[in-house]
């Protein structure tokens, strides 16, 4: 009886002690998640932090918008602290490339003038990769910007057939991005990589679109250019030209190009997924 009458007593205790907590939980309730706003795309009152000065522009593709396949993206570097701003251009990034750089460019100003902020960076996929390179070397960019870091990007263009006979008709875009092409010659001739910017190129060898995949990459001094392929780190991985956006490992590679001055840094292990 003593035994039973101690444990009793036990349980009494613990539960007193549980409604005690109850009730100053309700009297005192923990910060709510829905208390602290989330970071958000495309707000104008973002101002960046002295960690990451430099707000970011994720740059679509062809036949893409500022959201459909980018939302991992965004949500990571919305995630990491920076201001992140996308647009929408070019007719779903159809229309002939040099006005959609022209596009661009307004935006960027948009941004810079919101945010008060020096530079931007581009993180770019396919299209988005390269076309922000019109505007770097044509269009007044060099000094607006800090980091240009492509996600399969077409910056000497595809031998993809289906790609470049899309131009028949609605796709002025598709054939300037055809390898070889009067576009694509123009942009590559003299110095690929101009200006103080930092240049990092992600592909995948499994890459369906941009054929081949080595196309998406540029040439100039280690320091200032990075060419990383997926599958150098993550040999099993594989993901396609559409995925990629969406990729852990480019995710993270484009987190590195952000961090620091300079590209992404080619001797560093990455996460696979």
């Amino acid at each position: 009886m003593r035994t039973t009458s101690k444990l009793r007593s036990r349980w009494a205790t613990v539960l007193a002690a549980s409604c005690v907590t109850a009730l100053l939980a309700v009297a005192n309730p923990a910060p709510s998640v829905a208390d602290t706003p989330a970071p958000t795309l495309n707000n104008w009152d973002c101002q960046p932090s002295a960690a990451h000065p430099k707000p970011v522009i994720v740059v679509h593709g062809t036949m893409g918008d500022s959201v459909s396949l980018l939302e991992n993206l965004e949500a990571a570097l919305l995630n990491a602290g920076y201001c992140v701003f996308a647009l929408d251009y070019g007719n779903r990034g159809t229309g002939p490339i040099a006005d959609s750089a022209a596009e661009l460019s307004t935006f960027v100003d948009r941004v810079l003038a919101a945010t008060g902020a020096a530079k931007v960076s581009f993180v770019g996929h396919s299209q988005g990769g390269m076309m922000p390179r019109y505007y770097l070397k044509y269009l007044g960019g060099q000094d607006k910007v800090d980091d240009l870091i492509g996600l399969a990007p077409s910056n000497h263009g595809t031998y993809h057939y289906l790609l470049t006979s899309l131009a028949q008709g609605f796709c002025p875009a598709c054939a300037e991005q055809g390898n070889g092409s009067p576009f694509i010659t123009d942009l590559n001739w003299g110095d690929e990589t101009p200006g103080n910017v930092s240049y990092t190129n992600v592909i995948t060898q499994y890459d369906e679109v941009v054929v081949p995949s080595t196309s998406g990459y540029l040439w100039g001094w280690p320091d200032q250019v990075s060419n990383l392929k997926i599958q150098d780190y993550c040999p099993l991985t594989f993901v396609e030209h559409i995925g990629i956006p969406g990729n852990p490992t480019a995710i993270a590679m484009a987190l590195d190009a952000l961090a620091h001055s300079g590209p992404a840094q080619a001797w560093r292990s990455y996460p696979c997924a």
